[in-house]
């Protein structure tokens, strides 16, 4: 359990500070019940008395959250922090509503579910948190830890984990009836479902991630018998375990005019069609997330600019496009090569990069190029540690085309693994973004 007794010392710290703290959005009289309702076929959240579909965000604190209102949305999804007072306000302030992400420790993190005095203490910690925070007028529900099953190296878990998540699952229905428990699980080692259905029965609705697997959620969900609601609570671009990979090893990421053919296609198909899917908070509603690369999963730019895929979700949650679109990247390309044609070229040489980009308001378009190192450390789980290797610079020797084609410099590093970004501006605060991999040839 190492680690453990110190993270809930920090925590019994910030809950005796909160405690103290009054809320700027009211008292125990704002609470909002939130239950489940079966209908027909199918399942509803109702929130107030009133049908409640989760148009959600994984916000990151309070970054962007005017936007998740702005473009429709009505709720996010964050984990437990010492700043989760100040992201209730906040988003109580714009009418959302957010889905509480309880720390509940995974053997990852060195948890011990065989030493009970761990077990006890987690336990206590979690439930003075549901105590300090359950009538917060934007509570939506309590999700009960974060792929809890996953352990790096594909490692089994200790069964008697979910006996802990139901032992939580029952605290809340005690301490807070008026809002429902869930954990969240990840795609993969699917039988896992079976242990959770005999183990968590107090569970009220299950959360999903998944990205290019969520196709497969709701034959899964039935396959297992699981007989509950579920929200898809993290979903987005294909993963970087699910994509092509070069000869070398490389990962090919999709652009983000694909990522947003992606976006659309698994909102409509799945979130929307599955009676018992109750909702879904899209991934990752922020712009500084590195995770294999700094553009992967970010929604928005890392200067602030719109990417496709929030227009998309503008779209499915109002039925409105913006009055201007963000700029489409058809692909780009090498010295002609696209990713797939495993691009190897010679240290020092000077070679040609074009991407096919338009604009769908014919904008002006500025085109900006960067090459950065291949990442060699990656962290173990969801990009923990990983950091943006600084870009090699003064590798640019011409521009054309307004920017849609240049010369640049391949470095010297033999054996090395690069991937060359391209950055296309509209200059309405839209950006489409791309990268192609390569990799320096070792003689």
């Amino acid at each position: 359990m190492k680690g453990c007794t110190l993270f809930f010392m920090l925590v019994f710290l910030v809950l005796s500070s909160c405690k103290d703290q009054k809320n700027e959005t009211g008292d125990s009289k704002t609470q909002v019940k939130v239950e489940i309702i079966k209908e027909n076929d199918g399942y509803v959240l109702k929130r107030d008395g009133k049908p409640y579909f989760i148009k959600g965000a994984r916000t990151i604190r309070t970054k962007y959250m005017d936007k998740v209102v702005e473009y429709g949305g009505n709720s996010v999804r964050i984990g437990y922090n010492e700043n989760v007072i100040e992201v209730l306000d906040e988003a109580h302030r714009f009418n959302l509503t957010v889905l509480f992400g309880l720390p509940m420790q995974a053997e990852r993190n060195d948890f011990d579910y065989n030493d009970q005095i761990a077990i006890s203490e987690q336990y206590k910690g979690i439930k003075d948190i549901v105590e300090t925070y359950k009538e917060h007028p934007s509570l939506l529900a309590w999700a009960i830890g974060n792929e809890l099953d996953h352990i790096p190296g594909d490692k089994d878990y200790n069964l008697y984990m979910w006996n802990a998540v139901n032992d939580i699952a029952k605290m809340i229905h005690e301490v807070d009836p008026n809002h429902p428990a869930m954990t969240v699980i990840g795609m993969g080692k699917n039988e896992k479902l079976t242990d959770l259905i005999e183990r968590c029965p107090d569970l009220d609705l299950l959360g999903v991630n998944a990205y290019a697997d969520i196709w497969e959620v709701p034959d899964l969900l039935r396959k297992y018998n699981w007989n509950k609601p579920y929200a898809v609570t993290e979903w987005g671009p294909s993963g970087h375990w699910q994509v092509p990979r070069t000869k070398w090893g490389v990962v090919i990421e999709e652009t983000s005019t694909e990522k947003a053919r992606v976006y659309k296609e698994r909102y409509e198909k799945v979130i929307l069609d599955d009676p018992w899917c109750v909702g879904s908070y899209v991934f990752l509603w922020t712009s500084n997330r590195q995770e294999r690369t700094h553009t992967w999963y970010n929604m928005f730019h890392d200067n602030g600019t719109e990417k496709e895929a929030v227009q998309i979700m503008q779209y499915e949650w109002t039925g409105q496009w913006p009055e201007n679109r963000a700029p489409h990247i058809d692909s780009v390309q090498i010295d002609g090569m696209n990713a797939l044609d495993n691009i190897n070229v010679a240290a020092e040489t000077l070679h040609y990069a074009r991407v096919f980009a338009s604009d769908p308001d014919v904008d002006k378009l500025t085109i900006e190029w960067e090459l950065v190192p291949e990442n060699k450390k990656f962290g173990a789980y969801a990009g923990h540690g990983e950091t943006k290797p600084p870009p090699v610079p003064e590798v640019i020797k011409e521009i054309e085309e307004h920017g849609k084609l240049i010369q640049f410099l391949a470095p010297q590093d033999k054996g090395g693994n690069y991937r060359l970004f391209v950055y296309v501006y509209d200059g309405q605060e839209n950006v489409a973004v791309a990268n192609i991999p390569f990799h320096i040839k070792e003689e």
